[in-house]
């Protein structure tokens, strides 16, 4: 699917569907406005004739009208004028793609959006972006026989004036490599975990480099072995390997597209590639989803997928420890204690309590690169999701401004967090009668003690942790990746290369 940016009015379009908006109590939008003048009149008369109410939503395919170059106009319903906001933006775009996909149109146009009263037009081009590239996304890669292609559109385009143009055509940049780092995060996440194995993810980040790093040499992947994590003495995060016989891999990431000495951001994420809990066995059933427990390295690769395609003026740098969480004879067990690369020494009490003691030690890691923050993410907890379940992920930081920075990029891009608490009165639920804490506090505010128990691993530098074990993916009959949190962590990424 193509998309571009056309400078003209929507009456002059070439297009096989042109797409406008239409509001409560018969009021027509700036697009539909200017197809109804052309048309004499005939766009307002099939509104007013009732057969679309103008609520979010509602559609009306209106064919070969008079004085226009589209061959088909979409009309879809917008709720009432002059109170278009975000939310019912998106209410409104998800059936109006549906709609226009269900049409035999190859082309389509979509006119400038009415004003949103909290958004800009920019945001409006990007969420149609992703709600078309969400709604033709199909993971069949092991299917013997694939769908047949529902759609044949393969063309849009976004009407600007001409002193619209600049702004337009970088909306669409913006809209098509989001939408490209969101499904790389979801297909990451998709693939069964004999494919998607540690060295999968190293070889991705690879390709990343490879098709982007030319951009300038801005972008640099190294992948550190088993003898380097040794010599390191990443002793927590070997620990959860032992049981498996995949290398483990840690993936570091730099994206240099800030000034030279500017302080990066840092992004760590979760990479187990199938959890089966070692030891300390998941039950059977639903097991097959532990293929998401990598889905925080996943994000971190969609992300930089976005964001060397959009050029971001910031220097980021990502860390990915990953590696498979297997019982064997010589996996870690119950009691065990290991040091971290920090020094500081755990006792394993739950060996599927893994995520955290891969993350201790690249929470370690990022140290050296003295970050401007650092945010990891990670499929932690199941106590998050009975908390949260699939609407917010889940956000922990003791620093007010970095939280709030975060907080205002996911409402911004629709991928919404909520802050949880942080309270030191929590780490006694680590104490240790034999090492200096244990990777476990107990039932209670499980996602709250996981938490803390990273939190002991950042004190050099700000830090922000976003447990997504209820965004990342969906299970029953929809099952597969969401592409959560990119679209928040990209947001936060753009307002901090902007300020």
């Amino acid at each position: 699917m193509k998309f571009s940016m056309k400078v003209g009015k929507p009456e002059t379009i070439q297009a096989d569907c042109i797409v406008a908006l239409v509001h409560t109590g018969q009021v027509l939008g700036t697009t539909a406005q200017a197809l109804d003048a052309a048309t004499g009149g005939l766009v307002g008369h099939a509104v007013k004739s009732g057969d679309i109410s103008g609520k979010p939503g509602s559609t009306l395919l209106l064919r070969s009208l008079p004085g226009i170059e589209a061959h088909r106009v979409l009309l879809v319903g917008a709720g009432e004028a002059g109170k278009l906001d975000a939310k019912t933006f998106l209410k409104s775009i998800g059936p109006g793609v549906k709609a226009l996909l269900a049409t035999n149109a190859k082309s389509a146009a979509f006119g400038p959006a009415d004003a949103l009263t909290d958004r800009d037009a920019s945001w409006a081009v990007q969420q149609v972006i992703l709600a078309l590239r969400d709604a033709t996304y199909r993971f069949e890669k092991f299917k013997s026989e694939k769908s047949a292609n529902d759609t044949t559109l393969d063309a849009i385009a976004f009407i600007a004036a001409g002193d619209d143009e600049k702004t337009v055509k970088a909306a669409v940049a913006a809209g098509v490599a989001l939408a490209n780092g969101v499904e790389l995060t979801k297909t990451l996440g998709n693939l069964p975990p004999n494919v998607c194995t540690p060295s999968y993810l190293a070889e991705t980040a690879e390709a990343i480099e490879k098709d982007f790093g030319g951009k300038g040499g801005k972008l640099k992947v190294d992948v550190l072995e088993r003898k380097q994590l040794e010599a390191l003495k990443m002793g927590s995060f070997l620990s959860v390997t032992n049981g498996t016989v995949e290398p483990p891999k840690f993936i570091v990431l730099k994206y240099e597209g800030g000034a030279k000495k500017a302080a990066p951001v840092v992004l760590v994420g979760k990479g187990i590639t199938f959890d089966s809990g070692g030891i300390s066995l998941k039950p059977g059933e639903a097991m097959d989803e532990m293929k998401y427990d990598m889905c925080g390295a996943g994000t971190v690769l969609g992300v930089f997928r976005a964001l060397v395609e959009m050029g971001l003026k910031l220097n980021v740098v990502g860390l990915i420890p990953t590696c498979e969480n297997m019982p064997s004879g010589n996996a870690t067990r119950p009691g065990d204690i290991v040091t971290s690369m920090s020094g500081q020494t755990i006792e394993v009490l739950n060996t599927d309590a893994e995520g955290r003691l891969i993350l201790c030690d690249a929470l370690t890691y990022a140290e050296r690169f003295k970050p401007a923050a650092v945010v990891d993410i990670a499929t932690l907890t199941g106590a998050c999701i009975i908390a949260l379940g699939s609407v917010n992920s889940g956000l922990f930081s003791k620093n007010d401004a970095l939280a709030a920075e975060l907080l205002n990029a996911g409402k911004q891009a629709l991928d919404p967090a909520w802050r949880m608490p942080l309270d030191d009165e929590y780490q006694d639920q680590l104490k240790s009668n034999f090492a200096d804490m244990a990777n476990i506090g107990g039932r209670p505010a499980g996602s709250v003690t996981a938490a803390c128990f990273l939190s002991r691993f950042t004190k050099a530098y700000d830090w922000a942790h976003l447990d997504i074990a209820g965004t990342a993916w969906k299970s029953g009959a929809a099952k597969g990746g969401t592409g959560r949190p990119v679209p928040l962590l990209v947001e936060f990424l753009r307002q901090r290369a902007a300020a």
